[in-house]
């Protein structure tokens, strides 16, 4: 009688645990799931989307490129670091793209391009229009270069341009590398002092750049006519001084935002080739943008 008993209750306490897991996996299964497509929103007050991830740093190498493209990015690479070489037609001076964009733009350490690709097209107060990146980059050979832009059809320009994209691998569309952009300025009421600046030069900067400033074979020239034109970003003494105060000298920088406001004033104040614009540097507006009044 107690063998029958403990059989019975063995066996109802396995049913229930049975009928338990049924009703667990039943709840389970039937429960909506959610879209990993995109976010999930409860409604226009309640919904809530996660914050987007942050840009990693992490440039692929040009070598690594598909097969499809990896030509294409390997020229783009050697026209960025050896431009006088690659685009000779279109190079007036003795800079290369790689002097303001270390490693061809790949360098943390620099005026990055990592994710360019992804950050335009934008908009240029120059132009007055958004550009994109051929547009702003036939800009960089008039003024940096101080040649004449290559056409966005052009083998040189669409080398670029796949380079530009491939080195922005994994970087969210429209997002903004913080590593990606120039302050505008030095953000120091110091006034720039043209004098002190030479004392600058000849102590720091002369012994790459040369004496002259007419540049060396290790660093560019900063003056003279193999330098940029007095149309570049870098003939400006706020967009020198940022530049030169965060990245000179080169692996070792170690001026203080003073000298560098200073060492500007100094290399603005030098002979340069005057920039010639080799085509339009303005958007012709003859359709008005959509809300934007008839002229």
């Amino acid at each position: 009688m107690n063998q029958a008993k403990l059989f019975f209750s063995l066996t109802l306490v396995v049913l229930l645990l049975i009928f338990g897991a049924w009703l667990v996996f039943f709840f389970q299964w039937s429960a909506p799931m959610p879209r990993t497509a995109g976010p999930t929103a409860t409604g226009p007050t309640t919904g809530t989307v996660p914050a987007p991830l942050e840009p990693v740093f992490n440039p692929p190498a040009p070598e690594d490129a598909p097969e499809q493209i990896r030509p294409m990015v390997m020229l783009g690479y050697k026209i960025m670091t050896e431009t006088k070489k690659y685009a000779p037609g279109y190079v007036g001076n003795d800079m290369a793209c790689t002097n303001c964009h270390f490693d061809g733009g790949r360098s943390k350490d620099t005026i990055s391009l990592v994710g360019v690709g992804a950050k335009y097209p934008l908009y240029r107060g120059r132009r007055e229009y958004t550009a994109d990146l051929a547009l702003r980059t036939q800009g960089c050979f008039e003024r940096s270069m101080d040649g004449k832009a290559p056409a966005a059809d052009s083998q040189i320009m669409q080398s670029l341009l796949v380079y530009y994209q491939w080195i922005s691998k994994g970087i969210p569309i429209y997002s903004t590398p913080p590593w990606a952009a120039l302050a505008h300025h030095l953000e120091n009421d110091h006034k720039p002092d043209a004098e002190a600046g030479a004392t600058v030069y000849k102590d720091v900067c002369a012994r790459c750049h040369g004496d002259d400033g007419h540049g060396t074979p290790i660093a560019p020239p900063l003056w003279g006519d193999g330098a940029y034109n007095d149309g570049a970003g870098m003939n400006r003494i706020r967009t020198f001084s940022v530049f030169a105060w965060r990245f000179m000298p080169k692996s070792s920088p170690s001026l203080t935002q003073e000298e560098a406001l200073d060492v500007a004033a100094y290399a603005h104040g030098q002979p340069r080739p005057k920039f010639k614009a080799t085509h339009p540097n303005k958007i012709e507006r003859v359709i008005p943008l959509p809300g934007e009044a008839k002229k």
